[in-house]
């Protein structure tokens, strides 16, 4: 990542020194970066502490599958070879994950009750890498739970067509994919590093700086760019806004009567605003 950042910083030929320019004291030092890391931290500990039930039940999900699938129709005649499995369960395990975080993330733009817990995400007026981890713990859940239901799902399926040749500890290895992803600057998207490919990859793969358009406060860039990994949802359904050329964007929301520079308030905000609207829902219906 900062080699990457380095070549972007030769190109835009900015005047300071490379460090000053990757450690800026309006990206590390803000309100919206503290929160950042104290969300990270909060969360860390959340993760920490069911990191053991996240694998049983992962695990649990594909050894039922794997069964259902032995009971149903039987022994295969000819499973995959242990290297047919490996290659074949990352690839899918790759494509179907990224498919569901698309559309979790879809449905977290477009349905009002999730947009209250997403927001958090998006209420960071400056980005650095840790802003990745800024979300709401119950955003944190669903993730989570969409990644155990595509493990377990897919995992027990190659289970099944590989006649359990395969150590579940295997399974939950690095993929391979997602080094690939980060090696290509997925730690720049959340920065001010305008990280962009050619535009022909930008159809495949989403850009540190399409994901920071993603973050842009412009109605145009609204609900766009909502790919994990790759740009090819966004493609088929119309999401996709390429790099182009490089412009300041201004990052957050547009909500001039919240501040969410605030740790507990990004925590207790969503259940605030939904309640505020529930009451004006039903004050209105009481009306008619």
């Amino acid at each position: 990542s900062t080699i990457l950042a380095f070549f972007v910083f030769k190109k835009t030929k900015v005047k300071s020194s490379f460090w000053k320019y990757i450690f800026n004291k309006k990206v590390w030092l803000t309100k919206s970066a503290f929160v950042d890391y104290s969300l990270f931290f909060f969360n860390s500990l959340i993760k920490t502490l069911f990191i053991i039930p996240y694998i049983f039940l992962s695990l649990y999900i594909a050894f039922y599958i794997s069964d259902f699938l032995l009971q149903s129709f039987g022994f295969v005649k000819e499973p995959l070879s242990k290297t047919q499995t490996i290659i074949l369960y990352t690839f899918f395990l790759t494509i179907i994950n990224d498919l569901f975080s698309y559309l979790i993330h879809y449905l977290m733009h477009n349905i009002p009750f999730l947009w209250e817990f997403h927001k958090i995400h998006h209420s960071a007026t400056s980005l650095n890498p840790i802003t990745q981890y800024r979300i709401h713990p119950l955003e944190l859940v669903i993730n989570n739970v969409r990644s155990i239901i595509v493990f377990g799902i897919v995992t027990g399926v190659f289970d099944y067509i590989s006649s359990n040749q395969i150590n579940k500890l295997l399974f939950l290895g690095v993929n391979v994919f997602s080094f690939l992803f980060y090696i290509l600057g997925a730690n720049l998207r959340h920065s001010h590093v305008k990280l962009s490919y050619p535009k022909i990859l930008e159809y495949f793969f989403i850009s540190p700086y399409q994901h920071q358009i993603h973050h842009s406060i412009r109605k145009e860039h609204y609900n766009k760019n909502l790919g994990s990994k790759l740009a090819i949802w966004d493609w088929l359904f119309g999401t996709l806004v390429h790099s182009g050329e490089k412009r300041k964007i201004r990052f957050g929301i547009i909500d001039t009567k919240q501040n969410y520079n605030s740790f507990w308030y990004n925590l207790y905000a969503p259940f605030k605003n939904l309640f505020r609207k529930i009451i004006l829902y039903f004050s209105r219906k009481v009306k008619l």
